[in-house]
């Protein structure tokens, strides 16, 4: 079975996506994820250029990991020195990595741009790479630019590749560094460049490094790979420069599962959903409900049609199992259900729906109503879950509002200020209570929390994540509508729930108590799952 070898690059080329920043802390958390994932190398950073990633790789000095290694990144010496004189070569060897990947220029565009002889860029390309060698280091070369170099100056491209080999590379990257290459020109011109190779004795190793500047850089990457590359260098989420890398998550499970290849086990693959959102929430980005494979939405189905079909037989609509990558199949209730959406949630939450049907046939209706009213209830499960047993009769309310009143001061001098009283009945109490906040719903919760903590202690764990509101209609001024959808998550759940109403409080009210009443009602196995 081919194997293909998988380096990423989530700490350099990641970071170079516009609001990504992790510190050298963060990196080695991604780091040792990454590792237990299974990918082979590790690049941690460019020693050369700045103090985070001399940071890193003392750190990881000192981790323990399973099977993959580190590498440093750099360039090839500068112009007119020799490689043992460059002090960023001398910093790949400094920093401890064992493996070091540099960067050339394969485009001649560049060469002539730095304003360097072609035959001096030659010379660098080998040296660098020999020196490296010398210093025990295993060497990768990644030609930069090289499809845009190739399509220019097919025979100097070439050359650049010929002078890493001589300088004892191995394994030679071929970078589509603008993104602006189209698959069948990868096929093409990694087939020719690897026939070039084939010819002589040494045995070469091809890889590829993809950016996403025109959409196509998984499939770039798997075109690479189906020619013959057995590298493949990207990021997790695809971060990075402009519209990014490859994306890892992505084409970790085309390779594994579509082309058969190995890459990591089947049991890491199952990991590949967490690492996703571990790195995006390290680096405090949302995560892409759309993201293949792993994201939120990747298998989530609205259409009633799709349920109904994918019930009898999952491929109908699913192109793989979702288990397989870590994900789930997720069916959403809206205005576009049928009663087989109301059939597979009610399973799925626990709801009893009787055996005629008819109560599932209520709920369809029941919920195309309300969403004609501004309820959107596939992007509010928790509201779901309680719409559906308030229509079931099967609704048991862990407390029950009496009033609230919420007063919010402002002055010239401090900014606003919110503070809430609520009354709310538990069983046969009665409690009220007051508290402070830096807003309205802030202060509904902070009194709403005061008031039930001391009953449900659980609470203790969630917190509001995420609040947002829209306006239904405009065309109604201040008097329209909004919808107010409120996250919350505890340590192991994100869930959403919703209101709607002319009043911006009362929406949020809403919101805040299904918030509230979702999380009392999760069983214990949920919240220790």
């Amino acid at each position: 079975m081919k194997k293909i070898i998988l380096y990423d690059t989530t700490l350099r080329d990641g970071m170079q996506g516009e609001n990504i920043c992790f510190s050298p802390e963060d990196k080695i958390k991604v780091a040792m994820r990454l590792d237990d994932m299974g990918i082979h190398y590790i690049e941690g950073g460019w020693p050369g250029s700045n103090p985070n990633a001399m940071h890193f790789f003392e750190l990881a000095k000192a981790a323990k990991f399973k099977q993959a290694k580190m590498a440093a990144f750099g360039s090839t010496r500068r112009p007119f020195i020799k490689a043992k004189n460059d002090k960023n070569l001398k910093a790949l060897v400094a920093c401890g990595a064992p493996v070091a990947t540099i960067f050339g220029k394969s485009w001649d565009l560049h060469v002539n741009i730095m304003d360097i002889p072609l035959d001096e860029n030659i010379a660098m390309i080998k040296e660098s790479v020999a020196w490296l060698l010398s210093q025990g280091l295993e060497v990768f070369y990644d030609a930069e630019h090289y499809f845009d170099g190739y399509l220019n100056n097919q025979a100097y491209a070439v050359d650049t590749l010929k002078a890493a080999v001589e300088g004892g590379c191995t394994t030679l990257v071929l970078c589509d560094t603008n993104g602006g290459t189209l698959p069948h020109d990868v096929e093409r011109i990694t087939l020719e460049t690897m026939e070039k190779f084939n010819k002589t004795s040494s045995v070469i190793n091809f890889g590829i490094h993809a950016h996403n500047d025109c959409g196509m850089a998984v499939a770039n990457s798997i075109s690479a790979i189906r020619t013959g590359a057995v590298m493949v260098q990207g990021t997790i989420n695809g971060y990075g420069e402009r519209c990014g890398n490859a994306d890892l998550t992505s084409i970790i499970p085309i390779v594994k599962l579509k082309l058969g290849y190995d890459c990591v086990t089947s049991e890491n693959l199952k990991k590949l959903r967490k690492l996703s959102r571990f790195v995006s929430e390290t680096a405090n980005m949302i995560p892409l409900n759309s993201r293949p494979f792993v994201g939120h939405s990747a298998f989530a189905h609205k259409g009633g049609i799709h349920v109904s079909a994918v019930v009898k037989e999952a491929k109908a609509y699913e192109h793989m199992d979702p288990s397989l990558v870590g994900n789930g199949r997720r069916v959403l209730v809206s205005e576009q259900s049928g009663k087989s959406n109301i059939e597979y949630k009610a399973r799925e939450m626990g709801i009893n729906l009787g055996l005629d049907g008819k109560n599932g046939k209520s709920i369809v209706a029941s919920i195309k109503e309300l969403e004609e009213d501004g309820y959107q209830f596939d992007v509010a499960e928790g509201s779901l879950k309680i719409i559906m047993e308030k229509l079931t009769e099967q609704y048991k309310p862990h407390f029950d509002l009496e009033s609230f009143r919420v007063l919010v001061e402002k002055d010239k001098e401090r900014p606003c200020s919110a503070y809430a009283m609520i009354k709310i009945r538990v069983g046969d109490t009665i409690e009220i209570t007051a508290a402070e906040g830096d807003g309205p719903v802030s202060a509904l919760d902070n009194a709403l929390r005061k008031a039930l903590t001391n009953i449900f202690p659980d609470l203790d764990e969630m917190h509001l994540v995420d609040y947002k509101v829209r306006v239904l209609e405009g065309s109604d001024g201040t008097d329209a509508k909004v919808r107010v959808i409120i996250s919350s998550r505890d340590r192991n759940n994100i869930f959403n729930t919703i209101g709607v109403s002319e009043d911006i409080i009362e929406a949020s009210w809403q919101a805040l108590a299904d918030s509230f009443q979702y999380k009392l009602s999760m069983k214990k196995e949920e919240i220790d799952a």
